[in-house]
């Protein structure tokens, strides 16, 4: 359980610009699938947050074709 914990805090978050670039797509992409419930965000107070980790899940899935 410790080890799990420990994971989640040390995880990278980044925000809407870097997933953007880290996805090589527009910032206007990533806004279109979190309007669609497509990506995985999570919001921290007025911004939007990514953990990298998620969104390569999400990427392997195959997720970002549908």
């Amino acid at each position: 359980m410790s080890n799990e914990i420990d994971k989640n805090i040390t995880e990278k978050w980044v925000n809407l610009e870097d997933i953007a670039e880290y996805l090589s797509v527009s910032k206007d992409t990533v806004r279109t699938w979190m309007r669609e419930g497509k990506l995985p965000v999570n919001k921290a107070g007025k911004r939007y947050k990514f953990k990298v980790s998620e969104v390569d899940e999400w990427v392997r899935k195959g997720k970002i074709k549908e």
